[in-house]
């Protein structure tokens, strides 16, 4: 098993981890982690991240929230409501300035941003029309809220009309509804936590009984705002104190790392004499207009982020080291550790990532360890205390062979040359520990998404040998699970009437369900979006054809080689096309419909080649994006425009592209084509 199919199963199974707490953080309000574990999890995830480029291509950090509930009537949010990105120390807050700077190609210059403590509470927009307030909604899945604008008129900080002049006339706020801790300590009772408090009486029914409650809202940000009367976020704030909102008073405009730094430090040294809980700081690039030039990803702003405070730590024990088999073949070892509370929960597992880093850190059995809670149900190592090492310890020799007794192999970085990290069973379907966890993607939440087949039932219909495959659970014998425990006539009813409706299923989650390798939500959308039917997406199957469609997926943006070579390794598996056939005539898979964006490159393709002097490549691919483009990787007859920048043009691109008639514009004009 190579080391980077590892890093990819890992990296997956932590998407999905985050995702499950999103739900009960967004959707339920009934968080089961702590908001330190909630960011170790998002920190672990950067941190692979940023570790593994690669890991970018797949696009599944794109997490916002939850979908909205059906207890209110459904609202959409006039512009997404994004989740923001986080740092966890001073060398992200370093990546994120210098990310800000190559993105708007500026150099040596300290931006200003404007911070704020980021308030553990239930975020709620509010929507203005000629300054009267007319609807109110929570986050929900970040593009759709629920309607719970008469709970949030119950709170005297919101106000029913805004005061003063130069109100706009269209106008989306954004903010924070917690209650005080000591507000909490007179009224908590079945309550977990303020926030826990703070959402179940957002969702009451009964307006009355959320009045009862004292709520109280720090208003933060803006989505629509028709006109825009602002020039900076500091303006922002202070203009909509006048207007009757109560705006956090530890906001400060800062101007580098330094000063940052410094106020994080300041902050981090007084929250715990504050009546609301905070978990960090959140930095804006104060100038409106350079956040609009910096934009957003699919998930967060590029031009915010949330610096958090410390997670907490415990020293424990290792009493074992054993292994798990992800399902992609990587083998992954856990440490079992003497039972230790961490941020309030008791862990007795810790994640120990690779063989390398076992190797890198000397990592043995009987040594004295810190660990750090991540947000997982297994924390991660994160040093060893040598100095209380047994004489007696060995050096941990990781196994070469698969729970199974296929011996694993670490495969070859083709880019790099090098031997990758993670070891991998590559048996596939054909090692049971890796067919049991193929079966839990299949059914998750971004795939088949069949409710009440989770991972526990899956491992409990496995036992049984009730499924082997994907296929089998269309044409389960539900016969055979009256008996189990936990299984009556009305659950077996409901999950018949789950896989049923699951039976029809649209062409991009089926994609991502069938587990290629590399190939990630957004990667299924980018490929749905090439095939568009199943019929032409099972020509795949056929070596001849397979072939010949390759060569055209490298001119797709967002799909690499890495991407091809995956496509072309999986479906070059006899087993693989076997298992994918069976299943398809199973299902009705659903043709892709494209929702392309209206603008000025609509049904336009760019490429560009060189550097540009105003902006970065990276604004110009999201500009053109924006404007309802799509920017090509390589040259072909399909490219409509080749944009060349002034700095180390590709020769070979604008001999192509001369030779192909494809239109070729220089920087200057580009730029004119951009009213810029």
């Amino acid at each position: 098993m190579s080391e980077k199919l590892k890093i990819i199963n890992n990296y997956k199974k932590k998407i999905n981890l985050l995702k499950k707490h999103n739900k009960l953080y967004f959707d339920k309000d009934n968080p089961k982690i702590s908001d330190s574990e909630y960011d170790n999890l998002k920190k672990e995830i950067l941190h692979l991240e940023k570790k593994n480029d690669f890991l970018l291509k797949l696009n599944l950090n794109k997490t916002i929230g939850a979908s909205p509930s059906t207890k209110f009537k459904k609202i959409k949010h006039l512009k997404p409501m994004l989740s923001l990105s986080n740092a966890f120390d001073q060398n992200d807050m370093k990546d994120f300035v210098s990310k800000i700077n190559n993105f708007l190609n500026i150099k040596d210059e300290n931006i200003i941003f404007s911070s704020e403590p980021k308030i553990d509470g239930i975020s709620a927009t509010l929507i203005y029309e000629d300054g009267v307030l007319t609807k109110g909604l929570s986050r929900g899945d970040g593009i759709t809220g629920e309607d719970i604008l008469e709970n949030l008129k119950t709170i005297n900080e919101i106000p029913k009309k805004l005061k003063g002049d130069n109100v706009p006339s269209l106008f989306e706020i954004r903010g924070e509804v917690y209650i005080g801790k000591k507000d909490f300590n007179n009224i908590k009772g079945n309550f977990a936590n303020p926030r826990n408090a703070a959402g179940g009486s957002l969702r009451q029914k009964d307006s009355k009984e959320t009045s009862k409650i004292p709520l109280k809202y720090f208003a933060y940000g803006f989505g629509a705002i028709e006109p825009m009367i602002f020039s900076t976020q500091s303006e922002f704030l202070k203009k909509i104190k006048n207007w009757g909102f109560s705006i956090n008073p530890l906001g400060k405009v800062v101007q580098n790392l330094n000063e940052i730094e410094s106020h994080h430090s300041y902050i981090d040294s007084i929250r715990s004499s504050l009546d609301y809980d905070i978990d960090g700081l959140v930095y804006k690039v104060n100038d409106l207009k350079l956040q609009s030039r910096l934009g957003n990803t699919s998930s967060s702003p590029r031009w915010a982020i949330a610096y958090k405070f410390s997670s907490e730590k415990a020293i424990t024990k290792i009493k074992d080291i054993v292994i798990q088999v992800g399902r992609t073949g990587a083998i992954t070892p856990v440490a079992k550790v003497e039972p230790v509370t961490v941020g309030g929960v008791v862990v007795s597992n810790a994640t120990l990532h690779n063989e390398d880093e076992i190797k890198r850190k000397d990592i043995r059995i009987g040594d004295t360890v810190q660990i750090q809670r991540a947000g997982d149900v297994i924390p991660q190592v994160i040093s060893v205390d040598v100095s209380k090492r047994n004489q007696n310890s060995k050096k941990y020799i990781f196994p070469e062979k698969c729970l199974c007794g296929a011996t694993t192999i670490k495969e070859v970085n083709k880019s790099t040359k090098k031997e990758e990290a993670v070891r991998r069973c590559l048996k596939g379907y054909a090692c049971d520990f890796t067919a049991r966890e193929k079966l839990k993607h299949v059914v998750s939440k971004d795939a088949f998404n069949i409710d009440g087949l989770g991972k526990k039932v899956i491992d409990q219909f496995w036992d049984i040998k009730l499924i082997r495959k994907p296929s089998d659970i269309f044409t389960m014998n539900y016969d055979r699970i009256e008996n189990l425990e936990g299984w009556g006539k009305l659950s077996i009813s409901n999950l018949k009437r789950a896989i049923d409706k699951s039976k029809v299923i649209e062409l991009d989650r089926f994609i991502f369900s069938i587990g290629i390798r590399h190939i990630g939500q957004e990667n299924a959308k980018i490929l749905a979006s090439f095939f568009k039917s199943i019929s032409k997406f099972s020509a795949l199957f056929h070596e001849a054809d397979r072939k010949k469609i390759l060569k055209h997926l490298i001119d797709l943006d967002g799909i690499g080689q890495i991407q091809i070579d995956s496509i072309h390794s999986f479906f070059s598996n006899n087993k693989n096309i076997e298992i994918v056939e069976t299943l398809v005539d199973k299902l009705k898979i659903k043709d892709f419909k494209t929702h392309n964006k209206k603008g000025k490159f609509s049904n336009k393709t760019i490429m560009f080649t060189g550097g540009f002097e105003k902006m970065s490549r990276s604004e110009a691919k999201s500009l053109v994006e924006n404007k309802g483009g799509k920017v090509l990787g390589t040259i072909s007859k399909k490219l409509d425009i080749l944009v060349i920048g002034n700095s180390k043009p590709t020769k070979k691109k604008i001999e192509k592209a001369k030779e192909l008639n494809i239109k070729t514009v220089k920087e200057s004009d580009w730029y004119k084509i951009l009213d810029l």
